[in-house]
Protein backbone atom coordinates (compact mmCIF):
# COMPACT_ATOMS: atom_id res chain seq x y z
CA UNK A 1 0.00 0.00 0.00
CA UNK A 2 1.11 3.69 -0.92
CA UNK A 3 -0.98 5.46 2.02
CA UNK A 4 -0.80 4.95 5.57
CA UNK A 5 -4.78 4.44 7.07
CA UNK A 6 -6.05 7.50 8.41
CA UNK A 7 -7.51 6.36 11.47
CA UNK A 8 -4.31 3.92 13.07
CA UNK A 9 -1.88 6.40 14.59
CA UNK A 10 1.07 5.11 15.35
CA UNK A 11 0.49 5.51 19.70
CA UNK A 12 -1.58 2.73 18.88
CA UNK A 13 0.80 0.83 17.29
CA UNK A 14 3.63 1.64 19.70
CA UNK A 15 1.38 0.76 22.49
CA UNK A 16 0.54 -2.88 20.72
CA UNK A 17 4.37 -3.45 20.33
CA UNK A 18 5.56 -2.96 23.63
CA UNK A 19 2.14 -4.48 25.00
CA UNK A 20 2.64 -7.71 23.35
CA UNK A 21 6.01 -7.88 21.91
CA UNK A 22 8.17 -6.22 24.79
CA UNK A 23 9.66 -3.92 22.22
CA UNK A 24 10.08 -0.38 23.03
CA UNK A 25 9.80 1.83 20.09
CA UNK A 26 12.63 3.78 18.80
CA UNK A 27 11.57 5.08 15.39
CA UNK A 28 8.78 3.83 13.25
CA UNK A 29 8.88 4.52 9.44
CA UNK A 30 5.98 3.61 6.69
CA UNK A 31 7.30 1.78 3.80
CA UNK A 32 5.06 2.06 0.82
CA UNK A 33 5.24 -1.48 -0.52
CA UNK A 34 3.47 -4.28 -1.15
CA UNK A 35 -0.50 -4.37 -1.70
CA UNK A 36 -3.21 -5.14 0.27
CA UNK A 37 -1.17 -4.84 3.76
CA UNK A 38 0.70 -1.62 5.30
CA UNK A 39 3.97 -1.78 6.37
CA UNK A 40 6.21 -0.30 8.61
CA UNK A 41 9.91 -0.78 9.89
CA UNK A 42 10.48 -0.15 13.22
CA UNK A 43 13.58 -0.13 15.30
CA UNK A 44 13.89 -0.32 19.09
CA UNK A 45 15.76 1.34 21.63
CA UNK A 46 18.91 -0.87 21.10
CA UNK A 47 19.03 -0.04 17.20
CA UNK A 48 17.31 -3.58 16.06
CA UNK A 49 15.68 -3.48 13.24
CA UNK A 50 11.76 -5.13 12.52
CA UNK A 51 9.34 -5.27 9.81
CA UNK A 52 5.77 -4.83 11.06
CA UNK A 53 2.58 -5.55 8.78
CA UNK A 54 -0.56 -4.41 9.31
CA UNK A 55 -4.41 -5.66 7.36
CA UNK A 56 -7.19 -3.62 7.72
CA UNK A 57 -9.88 -6.38 8.68
CA UNK A 58 -12.85 -5.13 6.40
CA UNK A 59 -10.86 -5.89 3.25
CA UNK A 60 -10.47 -9.47 4.83
CA UNK A 61 -13.78 -10.23 4.50
CA UNK A 62 -15.90 -12.41 2.20
CA UNK A 63 -18.78 -10.73 1.90
CA UNK A 64 -20.70 -7.36 3.32
CA UNK A 65 -22.03 -9.44 6.20
CA UNK A 66 -18.65 -11.29 6.79
CA UNK A 67 -17.98 -10.44 11.02
CA UNK A 68 -14.47 -8.70 11.28
CA UNK A 69 -13.87 -11.27 13.85
CA UNK A 70 -14.56 -14.23 11.06
CA UNK A 71 -11.67 -12.43 8.42
CA UNK A 72 -9.05 -11.96 11.90
CA UNK A 73 -9.50 -15.86 12.61
CA UNK A 74 -8.89 -16.62 8.67
CA UNK A 75 -5.66 -14.60 8.77
CA UNK A 76 -4.99 -15.70 12.79
CA UNK A 77 -5.05 -19.78 11.00
CA UNK A 78 -2.68 -18.78 8.32
CA UNK A 79 0.03 -16.72 9.41
CA UNK A 80 0.05 -19.55 12.35
CA UNK A 81 0.72 -22.05 9.95
CA UNK A 82 3.21 -19.95 8.46
CA UNK A 83 4.63 -20.03 11.82
CA UNK A 84 4.50 -24.23 12.22
CA UNK A 85 6.04 -24.43 8.66
CA UNK A 86 8.93 -22.92 9.76
CA UNK A 87 9.34 -24.96 12.84
CA UNK A 88 8.54 -28.04 10.83
CA UNK A 89 12.27 -27.22 8.97
CA UNK A 90 10.92 -24.94 6.00
CA UNK A 91 14.26 -22.25 7.05
CA UNK A 92 12.78 -20.32 3.82
CA UNK A 93 9.25 -19.28 5.40
CA UNK A 94 9.31 -15.42 6.67
CA UNK A 95 7.26 -16.21 9.69
CA UNK A 96 5.61 -13.41 12.11
CA UNK A 97 7.65 -13.17 15.42
CA UNK A 98 5.17 -14.72 18.18
CA UNK A 99 3.72 -12.47 20.97
CA UNK A 100 4.67 -12.97 24.56
CA UNK A 101 1.58 -15.09 24.34
CA UNK A 102 2.68 -17.49 21.49
CA UNK A 103 0.08 -15.49 18.95
CA UNK A 104 1.18 -15.09 15.46
CA UNK A 105 -0.66 -11.25 15.17
CA UNK A 106 -2.54 -9.19 17.89
CA UNK A 107 -6.30 -7.28 16.89
CA UNK A 108 -5.56 -3.47 17.30
CA UNK A 109 -9.13 -1.65 17.45
CA UNK A 110 -11.74 -3.66 15.77
CA UNK A 111 -10.65 -2.84 11.96
CA UNK A 112 -6.53 -4.04 12.38
CA UNK A 113 -4.87 -6.90 13.07
CA UNK A 114 -0.61 -6.21 13.68
CA UNK A 115 1.79 -9.03 12.71
CA UNK A 116 5.69 -8.58 13.76
CA UNK A 117 8.51 -10.23 11.75
CA UNK A 118 12.54 -10.04 11.84
CA UNK A 119 13.54 -7.72 9.16
CA UNK A 120 15.27 -9.70 6.25
CA UNK A 121 18.29 -8.03 4.73
CA UNK A 122 18.05 -9.05 0.88
CA UNK A 123 17.32 -8.41 -2.42
CA UNK A 124 13.83 -7.59 -3.03
CA UNK A 125 11.91 -8.62 -6.64
CA UNK A 126 8.49 -6.82 -8.11
CA UNK A 127 5.43 -8.30 -9.48
CA UNK A 128 6.19 -9.50 -13.33
CA UNK A 129 8.68 -12.17 -14.54
CA UNK A 130 11.09 -13.92 -12.53
CA UNK A 131 14.13 -12.43 -12.69
CA UNK A 132 16.16 -15.79 -13.51
CA UNK A 133 16.46 -19.62 -14.22
CA UNK A 134 17.73 -19.55 -11.23
CA UNK A 135 14.85 -17.49 -9.24
CA UNK A 136 12.26 -19.52 -10.50
CA UNK A 137 13.77 -22.79 -9.52
CA UNK A 138 14.16 -21.79 -6.23
CA UNK A 139 10.99 -20.97 -5.67
CA UNK A 140 10.07 -24.31 -7.35
CA UNK A 141 11.96 -25.88 -4.70
CA UNK A 142 10.32 -23.43 -1.67
CA UNK A 143 6.64 -24.35 -3.44
CA UNK A 144 7.57 -28.10 -3.69
CA UNK A 145 8.47 -27.98 -0.03
CA UNK A 146 5.34 -26.20 1.04
CA UNK A 147 3.38 -28.93 -0.41
CA UNK A 148 5.14 -31.68 0.58
CA UNK A 149 4.12 -29.88 4.52
CA UNK A 150 3.55 -32.62 7.25
CA UNK A 151 0.03 -32.85 8.95
CA UNK A 152 0.98 -31.37 11.55
CA UNK A 153 2.45 -28.47 10.29
CA UNK A 154 -1.10 -28.14 7.66
CA UNK A 155 -3.35 -28.87 10.84
CA UNK A 156 -5.09 -26.00 11.59
CA UNK A 157 -4.70 -24.16 7.90
CA UNK A 158 -7.81 -22.46 6.02
CA UNK A 159 -8.70 -24.80 3.59
CA UNK A 160 -9.77 -23.06 0.29
CA UNK A 161 -13.39 -23.17 -1.01
CA UNK A 162 -12.66 -21.48 -4.55
CA UNK A 163 -15.16 -18.25 -3.85
CA UNK A 164 -14.56 -15.23 -4.77
CA UNK A 165 -14.14 -12.81 -2.09
CA UNK A 166 -17.01 -9.78 -1.97
CA UNK A 167 -18.98 -11.90 -4.74
CA UNK A 168 -22.22 -10.23 -3.26
CA UNK A 169 -20.57 -6.69 -4.07
CA UNK A 170 -19.52 -8.16 -7.80
CA UNK A 171 -23.26 -8.90 -8.60
CA UNK A 172 -24.43 -5.96 -7.14
CA UNK A 173 -22.38 -4.18 -9.51
CA UNK A 174 -22.88 -6.45 -12.82
CA UNK A 175 -26.35 -5.82 -12.13
CA UNK A 176 -25.74 -1.83 -12.75
CA UNK A 177 -29.36 -1.45 -10.87
CA UNK A 178 -30.30 1.55 -8.77
CA UNK A 179 -28.36 4.82 -8.22
CA UNK A 180 -24.88 4.74 -7.74
CA UNK A 181 -23.92 5.38 -3.87
CA UNK A 182 -21.28 8.94 -3.77
CA UNK A 183 -18.70 6.93 -2.03
CA UNK A 184 -16.03 8.76 -3.72
CA UNK A 185 -14.31 9.91 -7.23
CA UNK A 186 -13.96 6.48 -8.37
CA UNK A 187 -17.85 4.94 -7.65
CA UNK A 188 -19.47 6.22 -10.34
CA UNK A 189 -16.21 5.48 -13.10
CA UNK A 190 -15.79 2.18 -11.24
CA UNK A 191 -19.87 0.88 -11.67
CA UNK A 192 -20.06 1.96 -15.41
CA UNK A 193 -17.00 0.37 -16.21
CA UNK A 194 -18.07 -2.82 -14.47
CA UNK A 195 -21.77 -2.95 -16.55
CA UNK A 196 -19.73 -2.05 -19.79
CA UNK A 197 -18.15 -5.73 -19.38
CA UNK A 198 -20.76 -7.77 -17.89
CA UNK A 199 -20.97 -9.75 -20.20
CA UNK A 200 -17.67 -11.67 -20.61
CA UNK A 201 -17.57 -11.35 -16.42
CA UNK A 202 -20.54 -13.69 -16.14
CA UNK A 203 -19.61 -15.92 -18.95
CA UNK A 204 -15.60 -16.19 -16.89
CA UNK A 205 -17.62 -17.03 -13.36
CA UNK A 206 -19.95 -19.60 -15.31
CA UNK A 207 -16.65 -21.12 -16.19
CA UNK A 208 -15.13 -21.19 -13.04
CA UNK A 209 -18.41 -22.80 -11.06
CA UNK A 210 -17.53 -25.76 -13.53
CA UNK A 211 -14.24 -25.63 -12.76
CA UNK A 212 -15.29 -25.73 -8.88
CA UNK A 213 -16.97 -28.72 -9.58
CA UNK A 214 -14.33 -30.71 -11.28
CA UNK A 215 -11.42 -29.56 -8.39
CA UNK A 216 -14.43 -30.84 -5.15
CA UNK A 217 -14.48 -33.81 -7.20
CA UNK A 218 -10.92 -34.83 -6.47
CA UNK A 219 -9.99 -34.27 -2.92
CA UNK A 220 -7.36 -36.55 -1.87
CA UNK A 221 -4.88 -33.82 -4.70
CA UNK A 222 -5.34 -31.23 -1.81
CA UNK A 223 -1.78 -30.18 -0.83
CA UNK A 224 -0.86 -26.75 1.52
CA UNK A 225 0.21 -23.71 -1.05
CA UNK A 226 1.18 -20.55 -0.48
CA UNK A 227 -1.09 -18.62 -3.04
CA UNK A 228 0.65 -15.88 -4.44
CA UNK A 229 4.32 -16.99 -5.32
CA UNK A 230 5.58 -14.55 -7.65
CA UNK A 231 8.19 -12.64 -7.53
CA UNK A 232 7.31 -9.64 -5.38
CA UNK A 233 6.99 -12.51 -2.77
CA UNK A 234 10.44 -13.61 -2.83
CA UNK A 235 13.76 -12.66 -1.79
CA UNK A 236 17.31 -13.45 -2.10
CA UNK A 237 19.77 -13.45 1.13
CA UNK A 238 23.07 -14.73 1.29
CA UNK A 239 21.42 -17.69 2.79
CA UNK A 240 19.14 -18.47 0.01
CA UNK A 241 15.74 -17.63 -1.32
CA UNK A 242 13.01 -16.97 0.91
CA UNK A 243 9.17 -16.69 0.73
CA UNK A 244 7.31 -13.98 2.19
CA UNK A 245 3.53 -12.49 2.81
CA UNK A 246 1.60 -16.04 3.96
CA UNK A 247 -1.49 -14.44 4.40
CA UNK A 248 -2.63 -16.40 1.28
CA UNK A 249 -1.60 -19.57 2.60
CA UNK A 250 -4.38 -22.28 2.30
CA UNK A 251 -4.87 -26.21 1.63
CA UNK A 252 -5.78 -26.38 -2.09
CA UNK A 253 -4.33 -27.77 -5.17
CA UNK A 254 -1.10 -27.89 -6.24
CA UNK A 255 -2.35 -25.88 -9.38
CA UNK A 256 -2.93 -22.68 -6.84
CA UNK A 257 0.64 -21.95 -6.46
CA UNK A 258 1.45 -23.54 -10.02
CA UNK A 259 -0.07 -21.61 -12.52
CA UNK A 260 1.28 -18.21 -11.68
CA UNK A 261 4.56 -19.78 -11.65
CA UNK A 262 4.95 -21.19 -15.31
CA UNK A 263 6.14 -19.00 -17.87
CA UNK A 264 5.05 -20.67 -20.63
CA UNK A 265 7.63 -23.21 -22.10
CA UNK A 266 6.27 -26.02 -19.35
CA UNK A 267 9.54 -26.04 -16.98
CA UNK A 268 7.64 -25.70 -14.09
CA UNK A 269 4.69 -27.96 -14.72
CA UNK A 270 7.51 -29.85 -15.67
CA UNK A 271 9.76 -29.92 -13.06
CA UNK A 272 6.88 -30.28 -10.74
CA UNK A 273 5.58 -33.54 -12.44
CA UNK A 274 9.42 -34.73 -12.16
CA UNK A 275 9.49 -33.78 -8.51
CA UNK A 276 6.09 -35.57 -7.33
CA UNK A 277 4.99 -37.92 -10.01
CA UNK A 278 1.57 -35.58 -10.26
CA UNK A 279 1.43 -33.86 -13.34
CA UNK A 280 -0.86 -30.49 -12.91
CA UNK A 281 -4.11 -30.52 -14.30
CA UNK A 282 -4.83 -27.92 -17.38
CA UNK A 283 -8.38 -27.50 -16.00
CA UNK A 284 -7.05 -26.67 -12.52
CA UNK A 285 -4.87 -24.11 -13.63
CA UNK A 286 -7.64 -22.67 -15.51
CA UNK A 287 -9.24 -22.90 -12.28
CA UNK A 288 -6.88 -20.55 -10.10
CA UNK A 289 -6.27 -18.32 -13.49
CA UNK A 290 -10.14 -17.66 -13.51
CA UNK A 291 -10.34 -17.24 -9.76
CA UNK A 292 -7.39 -14.70 -10.05
CA UNK A 293 -8.79 -12.12 -12.66
CA UNK A 294 -12.51 -12.49 -10.89
CA UNK A 295 -11.05 -11.78 -7.52
CA UNK A 296 -9.11 -8.59 -8.62
CA UNK A 297 -12.54 -7.52 -10.07
CA UNK A 298 -14.45 -8.36 -6.73
CA UNK A 299 -11.89 -6.80 -4.81
CA UNK A 300 -11.66 -3.59 -6.86
CA UNK A 301 -15.53 -3.33 -7.44
CA UNK A 302 -15.87 -3.50 -2.94
CA UNK A 303 -13.11 -0.78 -2.84
CA UNK A 304 -15.20 1.92 -5.09
CA UNK A 305 -18.51 0.55 -3.59
CA UNK A 306 -17.42 2.05 0.07
CA UNK A 307 -15.72 5.22 1.01
CA UNK A 308 -12.37 6.70 -0.72
CA UNK A 309 -11.06 9.71 -1.21
CA UNK A 310 -9.08 9.19 -4.57
CA UNK A 311 -5.27 8.36 -2.79
CA UNK A 312 -2.60 6.86 -4.58
CA UNK A 313 -3.86 3.43 -3.72
CA UNK A 314 -7.10 4.28 -5.48
CA UNK A 315 -5.69 5.67 -8.49
CA UNK A 316 -3.62 2.43 -8.50
CA UNK A 317 -6.90 0.07 -7.78
CA UNK A 318 -8.61 1.45 -11.00
CA UNK A 319 -6.05 1.32 -13.11
CA UNK A 320 -6.30 -2.47 -12.24
CA UNK A 321 -9.64 -3.25 -12.33
CA UNK A 322 -9.70 -1.48 -16.24
CA UNK A 323 -7.39 -3.16 -17.14
CA UNK A 324 -8.42 -7.04 -16.07
CA UNK A 325 -11.64 -5.78 -17.25
CA UNK A 326 -10.36 -5.37 -20.49
CA UNK A 327 -8.48 -9.02 -19.63
CA UNK A 328 -11.26 -10.68 -19.77
CA UNK A 329 -13.16 -9.15 -22.30
CA UNK A 330 -10.26 -10.41 -24.90
CA UNK A 331 -10.48 -13.80 -23.94
CA UNK A 332 -12.32 -16.42 -26.33
CA UNK A 333 -15.90 -17.54 -25.17
CA UNK A 334 -14.43 -21.15 -25.43
CA UNK A 335 -12.09 -20.33 -22.74
CA UNK A 336 -14.55 -18.77 -20.38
Amino acid sequence: MLTPPDDLPEDLLRAALLRDWGLRVGSLEYRAVGRGSHHWEVTDAEGGRRFVSVDELTTKRLTLTDPLDAAYARLRAALGTARRLREHGRGFVVAPIPTSGGEPLVRVGDRFALALYPYVDGESFRWGAFSSAAHLRGVLDMVLAVHAAPAAARAHAPVDDFAIPHFDELELGLAGTGDVPDTGPYAGPAARLLVTHAAPVRRLLARHGELVRAARAQPGRMVLTHGEPHPGNTMRTVDGWRLIDWDTVRVAPPERDLWLMEPGDGSVLDGYAEATGAAPLAEMLELYRSWWHLADVAEETSRFRAPHAGTEDDDESFTILRSVLEHIGTLPAARV
